[in-house]
Parts: C-alpha cells; sequence; structure tokens
C-alpha cells in the first residue's frame, strides 16, 4: 500500500508534489459543527510559508488554502473534508542539471530504487512542501481538541547547532514567547529564549554564507491533555506520536520526557512521585519526567517530545555523488532552499502532534463502559 495515510478516527490522506499543481488533503472523521475558514487555516499556513524571513527559502508561495468539501455556511460538516493548496512559484529549471543525479542526503537513489522513476523537480513527493497540507490539517485538529478538552499544541526551536535555549518550563512558553522578541519585533527563529535566538540567528546567516546548513532540535509540548489517551500495546499515543514525528522530513531522532537522559539515571532519580492535587483531587505528578504518558496512554501531565532535525541537504556546495548509471561526479544544488529547517519545522511539527491528539481522543470516546 502506498503510505500516504495517516490516524484512525482522524484520518488525513495527502497528494501532491513539489513542483506539480499544488496539494490536497482529504480529512475523515471531522466531528460536525467546528467553525472554519480559510482565515483560520493561514494563520498557521502564514507560520509554515516560505519567503518569511532572511533566514528560511525565498520561495514566494501565497500559501493559501481552498475548502472544496466538508464546511456549509462557516461550520463543518461532518463529512469529507477537502482543502487545497495550489503551487505558484515553483522554479523547475533549477533541477535540469542534476536530474540524472543523486543528490547526497536526499530521497533520489532510494525513489529510484523503489520505482524506477522519479519526479526529480525539487524532490516530487519527497519533498518538505508536501507538509503544507499537513499544516492544514492540524489546524482543524487544535480545534477538535481545544473544543474537547481546552488542549493546546506549541512548539519552538530548543537548539540550533551548539547554541541551546535555557527553558525551565516548557508549559510555560506561550506563542507570543515563540513567535514575538522582546521589543514586539518578529521571533523569525521561534525560539523564546531571546539571547539564545539571536545566536542561532548569527549561527544560521554565517552557515549561509558558507553555503553550508545547520540543524538542531525542536521541543512540542502539548497541555491540557486529559489522562486516558491511547490504547494497548501498538497504538500507544507515544507510538503514535513518534510515527507521526518520524514521517516529518528529515526527523533524525525523537524523545520524550527525560528522553535519553534516562540513560544515565537510576529508577528513583527518573520515576514522578504521583500525589493529588490539593484544589480539584486530581491525580498528579510531581514531575514530568515521563514527559505526560505511561504505559503509552497520557497521564494529564504536559506531553513533552523533542525532535531532532538534521541539516538541510541541498547545497549551492559541490559534493561528491555519483548518477544513475553508477559514474562518480560531483554536484551542485541551486535553487532556494532553508539553511535551517527548524524554524519552518515548528508548525509542522505541532500540526501531526495535533493531529494523533485528536485521533485519540476520538478513538477514545468511543469506549463505552458496560
Amino acid at each position: 500500500m502506498a503510505g500516504n495515510s495517516f490516524g484512525q478516527a482522524f484520518r488525513i490522506t495527502t497528494a501532491g508534489e513539489s513542483h506539480g499543481p499544488g496539494y490536497v488533503v482529504i480529512i475523515d472523521g471531522v466531528p460536525p459543527g467546528i467553525p472554519l475558514s480559510t482565515e483560520d487555516l493561514a494563520v498557521d499556513l502564514r507560520r509554515r510559508r516560505p519567503g518569511q524571513s532572511k533566514i528560511v527559502t525565498q520561495r514566494d508561495e501565497a500559501d493559501e488554502a481552498e475548502i472544496f468539501s466538508g464546511v456549509f455556511e462557516g461550520r463543518t460538516t461532518g463529512t469529507s473534508l477537502a482543502l487545497l493548496i495550489k503551487n505558484q512559484d515553483q522554479r523547475s529549471r533549477d533541477y535540469d542539471k542534476i536530474k540524472n543525479l543523486y543528490r547526497p542526503g536526499h530521497a533520489d537513489f532510494t525513489y529510484d530504487a523503489k520505482y524506477g522513476f522519479r519526479d526529480y523537480r525539487g524532490g516530487g513527493r519527497s519533498s518538505a512542501r508536501e507538509t503544507i497540507v499537513r499544516v492544514a490539517a492540524g489546524v482543524i485538529a487544535k480545534k477538535i481538541i481545544g473544543a474537547a478538552f481546552g488542549g493546546t499544541v506549541l512548539g519552538y526551536v530548543l537548539q540550533v547547532g551548539d547554541v541551546r535555549a535555557d527553558i525551565s518550563d516548557p508549559a510555560a512558553i506561550t506563542l507570543k514567547d515563540v513567535e514575538q522578541r522582546p521589543d514586539g519585533s518578529a521571533n523569525i527563529v521561534r525560539c523564546p529564549d531571546p539571547i539564545a535566538a539571536e545566536k542561532m540567528i548569527a549561527t544560521i546567516e554565517q552557515l549561509r554564507l558558507e553555503q553550508d546548513s545547520v540543524g538542531g532540535i525542536a521541543e512540542i509540548v502539548a497541555t491540557g491533555i486529559p489522562a486516558g489517551l491511547g490504547e494497548p500495546v501498538f497504538d500507544k499515543v507515544k507510538a503514535d506520536l513518534a510515527k507521526a514525528i518520524f514521517s516529518l522530513p528529515a526527523v533524525l531522532g525523537m524523545e520524550y520526557g527525560s528522553g535519553f537522559d534516562a540513560a544515565r539515571m537510576r529508577g528513583s532519580e527518573n520515576n514522578d512521585a504521583f500525589v493529588a492535587d490539593a484544589k480539584s483531587n486530581a491525580i498528579r505528578t510531581e514531575t514530568n519526567r515521563h514527559g505526560g504518558m505511561l504505559g503509552g496512554i497520557s497521564s494529564g501531565m504536559p506531553i513533552v517530545l523533542r525532535a531532532v532535525v538534521k541539516p538541510t541537504s541541498s547545497l549551492p556546495k559541490t559534493q561528491a555523488t555519483v548518477d544513475r548509471d553508477g559514474n562518480s561526479t560531483q554536484i551542485s544544488t541551486h535553487g532556494r532552499h532553508d539553511p535551517c529547517l527548524l524554524p519552518r519545522f515548528i508548525p509542522m511539527a505541532e500540526a501531526m502532534v495535533a493531529i494523533v491528539l485528536a485521533d485519540h481522543w476520538l478513538r477514545h470516546r468511543q469506549i463505552e463502559p458496560i
């Protein structure tokens, strides 16, 4: 089966290529009555769009969504919802000279190995531009979890290269912290630590001058999540979150809670003590090293996860490679590419986390105690 769909109760199916006419997503499982307009979709699409600042790709796309079905008089109908986003600023000529060469770090070779034929323009189906319709679907997922239980999903750049932000309480970060500097101007790197943000921008700009790129870490935090979401064994919420995050381009690793630091801890250090909240008498934990999930089921604490995003593979710097016949050669990838993927990765990761949580909420509602 071609893996173009994700989710069960809330299910998305995407289609499109980077240099084709556009992208479409069909979303099944959207409850009726949710207010939805193209302007609602535009908020996160603007956060993801190219050309938004000097440190991202300068491809000029409006990224305006069209609602084809599933909405009537400003509200979802409960039927299949379809969205279309057209491509407008493709420069396919940038890829003519390298169409028979394998770009290091890209899926060119593996797509040829699988299909024997590929769309070489901007990576075709493997392009990160496919995530644009996931971000649109994520807006709807955010609306579902927000209306259902007040859930929110927010991401930010935690690290770029060797520069790491100082974040004491991930759950306390706000959208304003991520999107604005203290002076009110745009926070183009989407790091809530102002000092680290300036160092990150300087790092990215220096790598661009060197015709190179840099990777980093995104942290995604979901708050207001009730205890009990997730299924036993294979459909654990942490397993679905891992699949969702790894389905995004350029992700090389993911962890949640204490993550890989747990390898150096003792059990007594890593365990979170349970307590009863004095006001509500609800059960919670004093700390959150478990990252909001135990046994693959949400605990009611904030879900905190981190994704490692590799440096952009497309480089104007000359690199060694081979052509389709295996002949050694060199390649320089021209065109418009992000020197660091992290700033635009944030809304992509938020969308996938929200989609997983909306899916598990809708599945959880189907449980009827006997």
